[in-house]
C-alpha cells in the first residue's frame, strides 16, 4: 500500500460527530458518535497506527440517543461531552418519528469511558466477537430553560473544568466541579435581534489565554470574550489588520493590538527606497522591539450597548460607534500607536 493511500473505516450506523482525542499527544485517536433510531447509538474508539496504515478500534455504548456533536476533555483522556437527542413524553417512535405527544430535546452530558479503554485499543475494526461497553454518566449540563443544545467546546488549554454549550439562542459557560460529576452554570449570554436566532455551531480558541469563543448562527460570525460574554461586534482595520475593534452591550467599545494574527507583525511595510539613512535607523531600532498583544485603550463615552463599530473607508486611523439609544462617537487611534505602525 502506497504511504500517502487513505485508509477507510466503516460504521455500520449514520454519523455526523467526530473530535480527536484532545488529551492524548501520545497516539492518534479519534472519537466518532453515531446517529441511530432503531438501534443503541455508538462511540467509536478509532486508532490510527501511522506506521502499519492500518485502524484499530473499540466501541462504547451512548443509550441515552442520536449523537450530534461530541467533544473531549483536553486534560482527561476518559472524559468527553455529547448533545443528543432525547425524546420526552409517553409517546412511542414510529417510523423515524415521534408520536404527537412526544417532544425531541438536544440535551448535552458529560461522560467518562472505561478505565481500560482510556488508551484505545487493539482490535481489528472487523472484530465482530469483541464484548460493547457502555459510558459512565457523569453530569448533564442542564439546558431545561434555554433550549436545544447545538454543540460543546472545552476550554482547550485549560484542565478540563471549563466547557462551554450552546442552546438555541444562548451561550452557557459551565464550571465542572468534584471530578467533573457535577456543572455549575458560571455565566451566559443571549443572541438579541428580530426573528428565532439559534446558534448553529462554535469553537474555543485556543489563543490570547483561551478568552475568546467564536460562534455561528447561519451565516454570521461572532467573537464572545469569555470574561465578560459580551463582545457583539469585531471589526479588522483595513489597512492594519493588527488594529482590532470590538463593541458590546457593557457600553465599552475596545481598541486592541493583536500582533500575533497580524500580516504585518513589525509594523508597517516600507520600501527601503523610499527611507533615508536616518529613517532606514529608526526602522531598525524599531523592528528589534515588536508590539505584544495588548488592549490599547477603552472607550467609555456611550451610555448603552454599543451594537455596531466600524473602521473608515477614508481614514485607516479613525472609526466610529454606535449605541442602543442612538448615540454615534467617533475616535481615533492614538498618536503615539499610529507613528510606532508606520515607523
Amino acid at each position: 500500500m502506497e504511504d500517502d493511500a487513505p485508509v477507510i473505516y466503516g460504521l455500520e450506523f449514520q454519523a455526523r460527530a467526530l473530535t480527536p482525542q484532545t488529551a492524548e499527544t501520545d497516539a492518534i485517536r479519534f472519537l466518532v458518535g453515531t446517529q441511530s433510531l432503531k438501534y443503541d447509538n455508538q462511540i467509536h474508539i478509532i486508532d490510527f497506527d501511522d506506521e502499519n496504515n492500518i485502524i484499530n478500534k473499540n466501541v462504547l455504548l451512548h443509550q441515552v440517543g442520536e449523537i450530534w456533536h461530541i467533544s473531549a476533555s483536553p486534560a482527561d483522556k476518559g472524559v468527553l461531552a455529547t448533545c443528543y437527542n432525547k425524546s420526552t413524553g409517553n409517546g412511542p417512535w414510529i417510523s423515524g418519528m415521534a408520536a404527537s405527544d412526544s417532544k425531541v430535546l438536544t440535551c448535552a452530558a458529560v461522560w467518562r469511558m472505561p478505565k481500560e479503554l482510556e488508551s484505545g485499543s487493539h482490535e481489528s475494526p472487523d472484530d465482530s466477537s469483541s464484548t460493547t461497553q457502555t459510558l459512565e454518566l457523569l453530569c448533564h449540563l442542564d439546558n431545561t430553560a434555554h433550549g436545544n443544545m447545538a454543540c460543546v467546546s472545552w476550554e482547550p488549554m485549560g484542565d478540563g473544568k471549563k466547557i462551554i454549550s450552546l442552546a438555541d439562542n444562548h451561550i452557557l459557560l459551565w464550571d465542572l466541579q468534584e471530578s467533573s460529576s457535577q456543572a455549575v452554570l458560571a455565566s451566559s449570554a443571549s443572541l438579541e435581534g428580530k426573528g428565532q436566532l439559534k446558534f448553529t455551531s462554535g469553537r474555543w480558541s485556543p489563543h490570547h489565554n483561551c478568552t475568546q469563543v467564536a460562534t455561528a448562527n447561519d451565516t454570521t460570525l461572532r467573537g464572545w470574550d469569555t470574561r465578560t460574554m459580551r463582545v457583539w461586534n469585531v471589526r479588522y482595520n483595513h489597512s492594519h489588520d493588527q488594529l482590532i475593534l470590538t463593541g458590546s452591550s457593557d457600553s465599552r467599545v475596545i481598541l486592541s493590538n493583536m500582533v500575533s494574527i497580524s500580516s504585518e507583525p513589525f509594523g508597517h511595510l516600507v520600501d527601503d527606497d523610499d527611507l533615508s539613512d536616518q529613517e532606514e535607523h529608526h526602522q531598525e531600532e524599531k523592528n528589534k522591539e515588536p508590539l505584544q498583544d495588548s488592549v490599547i485603550a477603552t472607550y467609555e463615552e456611550h451610555e448603552d450597548s454599543v451594537y455596531a463599530v466600524d473602521w473608515s473607508s477614508a481614514d485607516p486611523w479613525l472609526f466610529a460607534s454606535l449605541s442602543y439609544d442612538g448615540r454615534l462617537v467617533i475616535n481615533r487611534v492614538p498618536r503615539a500607536l499610529k507613528y510606532h505602525i508606520l515607523l
